[in-house]
């Protein structure tokens, strides 16, 4: 049987932001969805609110924020698609009341960061930055003083996930040996070891490279107490998170000469476009890497995490799969011959289960089949029922106490 939604094609609304790859409008045209809109850059909340009111589906990147209010608007938006590792910029909490789904894509760009926190690496122990200033100004500064090889030194990770522990491989491959702390416990690849702290690493490793979310407790994690602790010499990547890093204190310990480099792709504060103004306390200062957030922004990265996002919008569109869902409960079921489809997703308060069941069977309405998966804040229920009572059925369901989006899916 042929998933296809039941409702038609050409009245779904689908907005990308952000420049999304082409490959994500590409898979939805395929299939039949003629309104696909593409813009290139973020939207304000304001114009964001205005643009959503007819949109089934979001897709965006980083820079977009979607608050309660946005959400508030949005009162056909089945799901969102955050085109990035992260999902921050979400009211998740928000997003989850409503039934709203979002997806995001944690693995597609492991790659790209990973191949880049190596090659910055290299190029900082060897002091490339301030050689290619002064061969750009015209002075010839070929010396070996303060340049070293990475094999033999020591990689600290903070944070051993999806990239960080692709650093590691990476790493050893190089020849290094790799220490690193994450808050909860991981199999270490390779012979990297695990360290009982945060300090431990940072005192002992020669490069430090940081791969943790933007949480409360990662705020800043990165201060002027912490680096005190710091290996004399040593250099910092952050290809992470923008809150992570004071960026005063890592200022100071530059120019101290506490730390001999850095490189930073992400920022508290960033432009919303390309050929904003932009400044940090880090510009000027010798041997520092700065990048404008590109650290998994290659053509292979976006196109996998294009392909990623929309497979997943297109699977909850089309068949009501939520695998990868931050919002609604996981659920992925194969299609039943003979039924339709109804997915109900409702606050999750004892007694909605019996309350459909009662409503549809007083109604001698069939259940074929029924699968309930719960969160904290709310349920969802896929129900198979009988084709000929399908229409009488989701009129019952909507009517259900708690009921929060009813759909016919086929």
């Amino acid at each position: 049987m042929s998933s296809t939604t039941s409702y038609p094609k050409e009245k779904i609304n689908i907005l990308f932001l952000e420049n999304i790859s082409d490959k994500a409008v590409q898979h939805f045209k395929q299939n039949g969805y003629v309104n696909v809109k593409k813009l290139n850059g973020a939207l304000s909340e304001d114009e964001l609110i205005n643009a959503v009111k007819d949109v089934h589906l979001l897709g965006i990147r980083s820079k977009t924020q979607i608050t309660s209010k946005i959400l508030d608007a949005a009162q056909k938006l089945q799901a969102i698609g955050c085109f990035c590792i992260g999902v921050n910029q979400v009211d998740l909490k928000a997003a989850t009341k409503k039934g709203i789904t979002v997806f995001n894509a944690p693995y597609s760009n492991t790659r790209s960061v990973a191949e880049l926190v190596i090659g910055l690496s290299i190029m900082l122990i060897r002091r490339i930055p301030d050689k290619n200033i002064a061969a750009h100004n015209g002075i010839w500064l070929k010396e070996a003083k303060g340049s070293f090889e990475l094999r033999g030194k020591t990689l600290g990770i903070i944070g051993y996930g999806n990239i960080g522990s692709q650093v590691s491989v990476l790493a050893e491959a190089m020849g290094m040996k790799v220490l690193f702390y994450d808050t909860e416990t991981k199999l270490p690849l390779g012979n990297a070891i695990a360290a009982k702290s945060l300090k431990e690493v940072v005192s002992k490793a020669d490069i430090i490279t940081l791969h943790v979310p933007e949480t409360a407790q990662t705020k800043n994690l990165i201060n002027k107490n912490v680096i005190k602790s710091f290996k004399e010499g040593s250099i910092l990547i952050n290809y992470a998170r923008g809150e992570v890093v004071d960026l005063d204190a890592l200022a100071k310990a530059l120019q101290s000469g506490q730390l001999n480099g850095a490189a930073i792709d992400v920022f508290p504060w960033e432009p919303e476009k390309n050929g904003d103004s932009f400044t940090t306390p880090l510009q000027g200062l010798k041997n520092v890497i700065l990048t404008p957030h590109i650290g998994g922004s290659t053509e292979e990265a976006q196109q996998n995490i294009g392909e990623d996002v929309s497979i997943k919008l297109f699977n909850y569109l089309e068949r009501g799969i939520t695998n990868g869902s931050h919002t609604v409960p996981a659920i992925g079921l194969p299609p039943v011959e003979g039924a339709h489809r109804i997915l109900h997703i409702h606050k999750n308060v004892p007694g909605v289960l019996s309350a459909i069941n009662t409503s549809l069977s007083s109604h001698n309405i069939n259940i074929v089949g029924q699968y309930l998966k719960t969160n904290d804040e709310i349920g969802y229920v896929v129900l198979d029922v009988d084709k000929k009572l399908s229409k009488q059925a989701l009129e019952l369901l909507k009517q259900v106490k708690e009921t929060i989006k009813v759909r016919m899916l086929y």
